[in-house]
């Protein structure tokens, strides 16, 4: 299963990129997130392995995150017509994703992020249902997009959210 999402972040490329890159506000913008440790490597740099733990619904994901490519390393200066690139693997029970991420500068205070998501499933019906499934990954990519949009323009936090649900 593959799908390509993408959104406008009201902020210059440079800083949307920082803050997706430290861990620190991981929490602030990842719905659902209850751990997100380096097991080897340093935090969002290729190579690096990080246990992940999520709660999505009333089920808890465990699975191995691996980043696969980060170009330009440096995050402080960024040639304005360089696209920054940010991959990951996520292995996890019975499934293996990757995502693509791409972050154009479209003006000066403007951001594009596209996320290419590509999903493996070991199981057969899990392979089986996966086609039915995509609206359902697409719209909970869409919504840590959204999330972290909100998080970036307006300083607003998942958590606060989650508490009064």
């Amino acid at each position: 299963m593959k799908y390509t999402v993408s959104m406008e972040i009201a902020l210059p490329r440079e800083r949307v990129v920082q803050l997706l890159a430290d861990p620190a506000h991981l929490p602030k913008w990842l719905r659902g997130l209850v751990l997100h440790e380096p097991l080897s490597g340093v935090h969002g740099h290729v190579g690096t392995k990080s246990r992940v733990v999520m709660h999505m619904g009333q089920q808890k994901i465990e699975c191995t995150e691996t980043i696969t490519r980060r170009e330009p390393v440096d995050l402080q200066s960024i040639a304005t017509q360089d696209v920054v690139h940010f991959d990951r693997e996520i292995v996890g029970s019975g499934m293996w994703s990757a995502t693509r991420d791409r972050f154009t500068e479209t003006g000066p205070e403007t951001t594009l992020w596209a996320s290419e998501n590509e999903y493996r499933f070991s199981s057969l019906p899990m392979r089986l249902a996966a086609p039915l499934m995509t609206g359902a990954f697409r719209k909970q990519s869409l919504q840590h997009m959204q999330d972290f949009k909100a998080f970036a323009e307006h300083g607003k936090d998942v958590r606060v959210s989650e508490r009064r649900s």
